[in-house]
């Protein structure tokens, strides 16, 4: 073998490696996020869970790329260990399918026949050929998308071939072929298993190279392939523990699980081949293995091992949770805790786990409000810690998230995710900053209990009016943000002028009483603090709302203003809206004041 087979030899693993690499993320665009909120979603029973595994595997090409996905949802909290036990199983049979599809390298012809045309090596320049003229002249991104798989079997398909050409010469060395005798022994053979899935950090790639070798030389037996498929199915974990890594104890238990799986099933793969099959002569030790065979070995493999362990899933994550046992976090923690590093690999499923926390922040600053009202009427310090954690949450969630959706922002994103990303971007700060007023309503009352500072009858009426309308506008923007309600959201922006419109009216009121006497300077003050923060809040909410309108408005250069004042002046849904309000609260608070 000389340096240029060797150069020759590189290229090929790398054309290869790259192939198997880019027909997966091909595969993952045009299964789409569907794929995997089903593989989040759908795991509620053994037999879809194991399906699904084989299902989401087969489509993607990587085992690994599967397991590392369950370690996301586990640690994000949207699937428990004894959910992704099955599915772990079902992906140890989908990833056999590369092999199965690299078994077409042993059909043969005359070079005239149909046969030679379906050869790898003839239809994979043409693969690579096709697809590069659909990528260069079509535009659409579903076409686009299929040319891409095609492409990646092509690159897969001439990386083999090359693979192939370069290994031949090894089939007359006799060095060569007494390392691979050196390989029979099985210790020897599963490590090499072992250490060639963890350099390629594919299961399915390190297949594929030992087919290789057996296609190339014919010195591949069955003695020495056996161990090394044993070995590449627990090689195929070191990728994924470099994942669990810094993930919570929960999350590490996904990789244990595997580790077991993959274990076991080597125990007892070698148990059944070497002390039972091997001994009744079932065998033939020194068969030489093709592409096939191997492709075949590689799936008998898994599926036996699979169906053996089906069962004992619960053992499987009962045993897990032993050797690493989960660990305490406290609230907050626990709850942005799904915002991890590992989901960025599924795009959908970290937007999905950003407006679940998103959602939070807006149930979480609702109760802040009803809470810091509540003070005004029964003043208990026990609220008033309550809220504080909860402002705490708040601000954690904010600089956490917004941190996390900068990560989002960089990713290869749909249409439709990069307006739910921007609409989050956009809405983060105004979420926290209503839970900063309802801190300062708050305030208020601790300010006024401590001073024993009292507000007049009619001023309680006028706050009692305002801080309704407040809580129904709250209470509308987190409901039209959270179940993504456009119709919904069209109705903020005339409630919050309806707010700001009963603030001046109580202020105007206000300055009347002061100048009769009936109402004390530092009630005033408090007072227009709490008017202040009412305003603040409904301004905040026609934000978020029009934001929501935003997603729903085709086409860019949205100018959220110019949209707001357009629709104040045009809109009859707005003017309709409005006077709905206006009789609700607006009218009620008008009569109140004049007797």
């Amino acid at each position: 073998m000389d340096i240029l087979s060797v150069f020759q030899l590189i290229g090929g693993i790398g054309l290869f490696l790259y192939g198997m690499k880019y027909l997966g993320a091909s595969l993952q665009n045009v299964a789409g996020a569907r794929l995997e909120k089903t593989l989040a979603k759908f795991t509620d029973n053994r037999a879809k869970g194991f399906s699904l595994g084989i299902l989401v595997t087969a489509l993607i090409q990587s085992s690994s790329a599967t397991t590392i996905m369950l370690v996301g949802f586990v640690n994000a909290g949207l699937m428990k260990l004894v959910q992704a036990v099955p599915v772990l199983l079902g992906a140890n049979i989908g990833t056999t399918v590369t092999g199965q599809i690299l078994r077409l390298g042993d059909v043969s012809g005359d070079g005239t026949s149909f046969l030679t045309f379906i050869k790898p090596s003839s239809f994979a320049p043409l693969l690579i050929g096709v697809a590069a003229f659909i990528m260069l002249i079509v535009k659409k991104k579903k076409v686009n998308n299929i040319a891409a798989i095609i492409m990646g079997f092509g690159i897969i398909f001439f990386g083999m071939t090359t693979m192939e050409n370069a290994l031949s010469p090894l089939s007359s060395s006799e060095s060569f072929r007494e390392m691979f005798t050196g390989f029979s022994n099985p210790l020897i053979g599963v490590l090499m298993g072992i250490l060639l899935a963890a350099i390629l950090q594919s299961s399915s790639a390190a297949v594929g190279i030992v087919q290789a070798i057996a296609a190339a030389t014919g010195d591949v037996t069955f003695s020495i392939a056996a161990p090394m498929i044993i070995g590449i199915s627990i090689g195929k974990l070191f990728p994924v523990l470099l994942s669990s890594i810094g993930t919570k104890r929960e999350a590490q238990q996904v990789t244990v699980s595997q580790l077991l799986i993959s274990s076991f099933g080597a125990i007892l793969g070698l148990i059944v081949i070497y002390l039972i099959l091997r001994p009744l002569g079932v065998i033939n030790w020194e068969s030489q293995m093709n592409r096939g065979n191997i492709a075949d070995l590689n799936t008998v493999y898994n599926i036996a091992a699979s169906f053996v362990m089906l069962p004992f899933c619960g053992v499987v994550a009962k045993i897990a949770r032993k050797l690493r046992p989960a660990t305490e976090t406290n609230e907050i923690d626990e709850a942005l805790s799904g915002l991890t590093d590992l989901l960025l690999k599924t795009p959908s499923v970290a937007l999905s786990q950003c407006r679940s926390v998103i959602n939070n922040m807006g149930k979480v600053a609702v109760e802040n409000y009803s809470l810091a009202i509540m003070m005004h009427d029964k003043y208990d310090p026990a609220i008033i810690e309550r809220i504080n954690d909860n402002e705490r949450f708040l601000d954690k969630s904010e600089t956490v998230l917004s941190d996390y959706m900068v990560k989002v922002t960089s990713l290869n994103l749909r249409p439709e995710e990069i307006k739910l990303t921007t609409e989050i971007m956009h809405s983060i700060m105004d979420f926290e900053r209503i839970g900063d007023h309802c801190v300062k309503i708050s305030d208020v009352a601790t300010y006024n209990h401590d001073a024993k500072i009292k507000f007049t009858n009619m001023a309680k009426e006028e706050l009692v009016l305002v801080a309704d309308a407040v809580n129904e506008i709250l209470l509308t923007t987190v409901n039209s943000f959270t179940n993504d309600e456009e119709e919904k959201a069209l109705r903020v922006e005339p409630l919050a002028k309806i707010v700001n419109n009963m603030g001046e009216t109580i202020k105007e009121n206000h300055v009347r009483r002061l100048q009769a006497g009936d109402c004390s300077v530092q009630a005033g003050i408090s007072l227009v603090e709490l008017l202040t923060s009412f305003d603040r809040v409904a301004a905040y909410c026609s934000n978020i709302a029009l934001h929501v309108v935003e997603k729903h408005t085709s086409g860019s250069g949205f100018d959220i203003h110019g949209y707001a004042k357009d629709m104040r002046a045009n809109s009859q849904k707005y003017k309709d809206y409005y006077f709905e309000y206006a009789k609700k609260y607006e009218v009620p608070l008008t009569e109140k004041i004049n007797g």
